[in-house]
């Protein structure tokens, strides 16, 4: 037996755990699970557990409905709550979703980040990820398409006193740490009832799994806090929307591929070469990177979030930046990709963000001198004058750019490709068909 199953079954037996709950996300990053009990875990670990596919968003056809997920014994972490009963003990484990001969299923997305992990690793490479995800605490989900309330009125970096969950990030934090998620960092963002934590780095793929468990953790902790979170991207038209601003570096080894120490932005040619290929590939994989028709309310109206495909040295308003707190810390050396948000399906957004730095790479893409300007104060005339290219603006924008792009059908496979464009469209055709009370007061009375 596996010493990582091993490790597994002794620690449900020894903490009394009475449920494992089996997680895997469907296309668009929602989570999903079934518990096993105890006494069906290690034939969960030899077999798999079966269910129908055809349910889950994207997976398969009802003629293809036969499904297995199987336990990643690495992923395994106890749940750091419960909210019905102090004594009943829960752990998680990610799964692999594979169909009954024991193939990977081609629309799990895990497999699909899996599969650029590998390609890095064939380049030489490993991946390592940090992000800044934020979100914001409101008081109610349920409110019938008004803009929600936040839950204090706070701005950048300020102590919370007298909001509604004045310790909801120090219990957040407990939370994560002890299912060994380290935190770097946390404070209160721009908005009203906006918050940022920062994760330490790890490889893309555990980062991955990660974000889903931040996701529900948070989602958790609010509700003991008798709050709510929403990782929507932008719920308030006047307010900063939420990115998930990610730090990326590639190693060979030990040794950190993006550092030069005599270039002079200690950027090594891999480096430039990675760079080069995100910006180049950047508003073709924007309709995964930000999945969502609120996704662009963010980008077009947002503060600090990029609208146009550049890269700049400490430049907040570029779409990647380069930080400069140690200039000289080989192992600090990264890239900061600025355009992704904190809705999106992690393992789909970061597969397709590798595959165009991998594509730069290996086909050697050139680098443009940095940008110096506040690009989004710039007009768009500005910007297509200093050479920049526009992000989309809109769902519609990314999704007929995604249509056209080879590289993002390669990295998702046809299966994902097509069913995410079918899912997207059909969202955007959702939103056009509606009648805005904006509609209604300017043009009504006409």
């Amino acid at each position: 037996m596996d010493s990582q199953v091993e490790y597994v079954l002794r620690t449900v037996e020894e903490r009394d755990i009475r449920f494992i709950r089996l997680w895997f996300t469907d296309i668009l990053g929602i989570l999903k699970s079934v518990a096993v009990a105890p006494a069906e875990l290690e034939g969960a670990f030899e077999d798999g557990i079966g269910f129908d596919g055809s349910a889950i968003e994207g997976f398969s056809r009802i003629s293809e409905a036969d499904t297995l997920c199987l336990p990643d014994p690495s992923t395994f972490q106890v749940l750091p709550f419960d909210r019905t009963s102090q004594n009943l003990h829960q752990a998680r484990m990610f799964c692999d979703i594979a169909m009954p001969d024991g193939q990977p299923s081609i629309a799990d997305p895990r497999h699909v980040l899996r599969k650029q992990v590998a390609a890095a690793a064939k380049q030489g490479f490993t991946c390592n990820i940090h992000p800044e995800i934020e979100f914001f605490l409101v008081k109610s989900l349920d409110t019938d398409g008004r803009e929600p309330v936040a839950t204090d009125t706070g701005g950048y970096f300020d102590q919370a006193v007298h909001d509604e969950a004045p310790h909801f990030r120090s219990e957040a934090i407990h939370a994560l740490e002890s299912m060994g998620i380290p935190v770097e960092f946390s404070h209160h963002e721009t908005a009203p009832g906006q918050q940022e934590i920062d994760l330490r780095h790890a490889d893309v793929l555990t980062m991955s799994d990660t974000i889903m468990t931040f996701r529900y953790v948070i989602k958790q902790i609010a509700l003991q806090n008798n709050v709510r979170a929403t990782f929507m991207p932008k719920p308030f038209a006047d307010h900063a929307g939420s990115g998930m601003h990610t730090h990326i570096s590639l190693f060979e080894g030990e040794t950190n591929a993006f550092h030069d120490p005599d270039d002079e932005f200690n950027l090594s040619t891999t480096a430039r070469q990675f760079i080069a290929g995100v910006v180049h590939h950047a508003p073709e994989i924007s309709a995964v990177t930000n999945q969502w028709v609120n996704s662009y309310k963010r980008i077009v109206f947002g503060n600090e979030a990029p609208t146009a495909a550049t890269w700049g040295v400490s430049n907040r308003s570029a779409l990647v930046r380069v930080p400069t707190y140690r200039p000289g810390k080989v192992a600090s050396r990264r890239v900061e990709i600025r355009n992704i948000d904190s809705a999106c399906n992690p393992y789909l957004a970061y597969a397709v963000i590798m595959a165009a730095g991998l594509r730069g790479i290996a086909q050697g893409y050139e680098l443009d001198d940095p940008a110096e300007d506040d690009i989004s104060a710039l007009t768009r005339r500005e910007r297509l004058a200093l050479g920049y290219q526009d992000l989309p603006t809109s769902l519609d924008h990314a999704l007929r750019l995604m249509e056209k792009s080879e590289l993002v059908a390669d990295t998702l496979g046809e299966h994902v490709f097509e069913f995410f464009l079918r899912n997207k469209w059909r969202e955007w055709n959702d939103y056009q068909r509606q009648i805005t009370q904006w509609e209604l007061r300017t043009t009504l009375d006409y």
